[in-house]
């Protein structure tokens, strides 16, 4: 059974490297992060292949798939639904908005108010909806990927702290080499093929993969290893500040699905490194500069920093 679920889950992750030219990592941390049961944030411009590859993840895993495209004016009813009055039944009836999905693309989430930003971050965190005082729970499984323009461009509404944490990882596609552009700009769009995509796993195949993933085994020496780095974090005056112990259990979290997909039943060090930039970088600032642009460098510093065997 795990051997068929990994032949499913390797045809995936091929068939999304068929689509996303050259991005191999992204995808395979985009992936861990589902597996992890998180959300997902893809910082970048416009045109790098963020929408591509939502659509690309819903078509091989079999979810059903909606988009919203967040604007200045967007209400948080927008996204969650609202009641409406029936004359006829005399009552209202609850009518669900577009967040009633299992893969919810939130495209250019920081163009849309605070306010209604909050609307969907709460249903991530809580897996369920509030209208009128009743509770609707949400699709299961329910995975957003978020994509967000750099806070440069106008008319941007950056996510604070509290509301980047709610996201498992955050990754950046990047512009492709030079031989993988070559290659696009011969074949042509990529948004085609991602719609040809044939489904690799079902829903209660995906569930099964996520449980396995959370067997995976992470020894005493190597839990206290990420337990150095969440310290240094708290400790180094390069930081204003840690990384808080729910962000130590997300990085050991999405290590464990880096290494079922490595296709070891346990934990080594290189997992966590691997995952480390995408978990870690959207939870920490420099002390000397709090634009939220240093992540990478100071998940850089960890790296360096850290031994992986404690003295």
């Amino acid at each position: 059974m795990v051997e068929t679920l990994r032949t499913h889950i390797d045809q995936a992750l091929k068939s999304l490297s068929s689509v996303l030219l050259g991005k191999e990592r992204q995808v395979r941390l985009a992936l861990t992060c589902l597996l992890a049961e998180g959300h997902l944030l893809i910082e970048d411009l416009p045109g790098m292949g963020k929408t591509t590859l939502a659509h690309a993840l819903a078509r091989v895993l079999g979810l059903d798939d909606k988009r919203i495209q967040f604007t200045s004016d967007m209400l948080p009813a927008d996204i969650i639904g609202v009641s409406i009055f029936e004359p006829r039944e005399s009552q209202f009836r609850f009518h669900p908005g577009p967040v009633f999905t299992q893969l919810l693309l939130a495209d250019e989430i920081n163009r849309a108010t605070p306010k209604t930003q909050s609307a969907l971050l709460e249903a991530m965190e809580e897996g369920q909806v509030s209208v009128e005082g009743e509770s609707y729970t949400l699709p299961r499984p329910f995975f957003v990927i978020a994509t967000q323009n750099p806070s440069s461009q106008f008319g941007t509404f950056p996510l604070p702290e509290s509301q980047l944490d709610r996201f498992l990882m955050r990754v950046t596609l990047g512009y492709p080499a030079p031989e993988v552009e070559r290659e696009l700009l011969a074949g042509g769009g990529t948004r085609e093929r991602a719609q040809q995509l044939e489904q690799c796993l079902t829903p209660p195949q995906l569930k099964q993969v996520q449980e396995g993933c959370r067997q995976v085994h992470a020894s005493a020496s190597l839990i206290d290893y990420v337990q150095r780095l969440l310290q240094y974090t708290r400790e180094s005056e390069e930081f204003s500040y840690g990384v808080s112990p729910r962000g130590g259990l997300a990085l050991l979290r999405c290590a464990r699905c880096w290494a079922w997909l490595a296709g070891r039943d346990h934990v080594v060090p290189e997992d966590v490194q691997a995952v480390l930039g995408a978990v870690v970088a959207h939870r920490v600032r420099s002390a000397s500069d709090l634009s939220g642009h240093e992540g990478e460098r100071l998940v850089a510093r960890l790296l360096a920093e850290v031994d992986v065997i404690g003295h």
